[in-house]
């Protein structure tokens, strides 16, 4: 059995939801995480920068932006050292301005992805993985990417079984 690994970001609070902006008791691909880890035996890693992003959803799209402007890559917390125990790692976070946030990317150019396969996850309000893939081909080096899965913000709780089908068919 192959070891499974999550490298996820989510924003709990101001986000935006069909049109508006709600607070989320938990983010979209919190959610998304919680049930990939009830379908199959995976490790966690959950990426928090030192410098938060605002929790007024409008500035933080802006601080998202100049992150994407400046190629600038947030701190994190904590890093992850070694993914070599993994033969299978997702990741998974939301679509910001048409990829992950770049937080996600500082954890990412730290790891060998040698011979690893990566699994895109994302969230989103109409924009699908946009370009998460390619950004992934370029920051992960020597991994085979494989089957994404692009879930609405919006239905995410409703999206169980898509979910955990997805899970099953690419990871089990």
């Amino acid at each position: 059995m192959s070891k499974n690994l999550i490298i996820y970001y989510s924003r709990r609070g101001q986000n935006y939801v069909d049109g508006s902006i709600k607070d989320l008791e938990k983010g979209n691909v919190e959610v998304i995480v919680e049930y990939i880890k009830n379908t199959i035996d995976c490790d966690l890693f959950e990426i928090k920068t030192v410098k938060e992003y605002s929790k007024d959803y409008m500035t933080c799209i802006k601080e998202a932006k100049e992150d994407i402007s400046n190629n600038e890559r947030p701190k994190l917390k904590e890093y992850l050292d070694s993914i070599d125990k993994y033969e299978n790692i997702i990741v998974a976070g939301p679509c910001w301005w048409g990829t992950y946030p770049y937080a996600i990317f500082s954890q990412l150019e730290k790891l060998n992805f040698t011979n690893k396969n990566i699994f895109p996850i994302m969230s989103h309000e109409g924009s699908g993985l946009a370009n998460s893939v390619e950004d992934l081909k370029k920051n992960c080096e020597g991994a085979t990417i494989k089957e994404g899965l692009a879930i609405k913000g919006s239905s995410v709780k409703q999206s169980k079984d898509v979910i955990t089908r997805w899970t099953i068919n690419n990871l089990k």
